[in-house]
């Protein structure tokens, strides 16, 4: 069971450091025979992957993360099975790189402005052509220029200096355009809120209560970092809410120290029915033939 399922990762078109190429090269190497490619708010890896798939490769499965807050808190709504032409999920995603395009010009005109950082035009340009740029490509920067020891302490000391209070996607508006694109939204790492903040019993409770009233059919229960005790009380909300149990990684290549198919899956005994349930039903891709069917 280890290592087989991994439907939590990122490439470079977010902020991973694999191609699409090397993630299905990784993928077959770590051993994994389903995966799902989720780039912040970014459908590209959805429909370049598929394409890449020979007969004997591992299924995929269509996915994305949208990065959503509202005046409740933050939260990560994956996008898992969905019609990647599918107008209400393409519309959101133009939607939100839109605004990640703004917000990384608005960085860098603070970096510059309160800490006197500055980069060469043509790292600026690279940085604007990436096809989703965020903090970690500005923070790899810093430390290239050295402006500081780290992505981390760039991100912390500097980058995280501005924000940008009332420019996030709804959640509900995430897990709408979702559905109408005929996928399934599920709530990612739904423990881990706001930077150290950890989310659990009443508080997990109400964050579900409204979430699934939205229309939330899944929860990422197998995640890297979850410790037991935190799987079990994920597993019974998941049984209490009636949702669909996913299992991820979050592996980003060096960009972050979690490795493929470290999901904590291979702790349980046997597939818990809420994940049964979601490959029974969730659309995937494979090198046989290329099409889009339930597996």
């Amino acid at each position: 069971m280890n290592g087989m399922i991994d439907l939590h990762m990122h490439t470079t078109i977010s902020d991973g450091t694999d191609t699409p190429e090397q993630i299905l090269f990784n993928v077959k190497n770590a051993g994994i025979k389903l995966f799902s490619v989720t780039d912040h708010d970014a459908l590209a890896g959805s429909m370049i992957i598929p394409g890449l798939l020979q007969e004997d490769d591992p299924a995929f499965i269509a996915g994305v993360e949208f990065s959503c807050r509202d005046d409740e808190g933050q939260y990560h709504i994956l996008g898992y099975g969905y019609d990647p032409a599918g107008e209400a999920i393409q519309n959101l995603a133009q939607m939100t790189h839109a605004r990640r395009m703004k917000k990384v010009r608005a960085r860098l005109d603070y970096l510059a402005a309160e800490h006197n950082v500055h980069f060469p035009e043509e790292e600026i340009k690279n940085l604007l052509a990436l096809p989703n740029p965020g903090k970690p490509h500005i923070g790899n920067l810093m430390v290239k220029y050295g402006y500081a020891a780290t992505k981390e302490e760039a991100i912390t000391d500097y980058i995280n200096g501005i924000h940008f209070p009332h420019d996030w996607v709804d959640p509900q508006d995430a897990i709408k355009a979702i559905l109408a694109s005929n996928g399934i939204p599920v709530l990612a790492h739904p423990t881990y809120g706001s930077g150290d903040q950890l989310i659990l019993g009443e508080e997990m409770d109400d964050r579900l209560a409204r979430l699934t009233g939205y229309g939330l059919q899944g929860l990422e229960v197998f995640y890297s970092g979850f410790t037991g005790k935190i799987r079990q009380e994920l597993l019974a909300f998941a049984g209490q809410y009636h949702l669909y149990v996913t299992a991820g990684s979050d592996y980003h290549g060096t960009n972050k120290l979690v490795p493929l198919g470290d999901t904590g899956l291979d702790k349980a005994e046997e597939f818990p029915s809420g994940l049964t349930e979601f490959l029974a039903v969730c659309r995937t891709y494979t090198g046989r033939d290329n099409e889009r069917k339930p597996e």
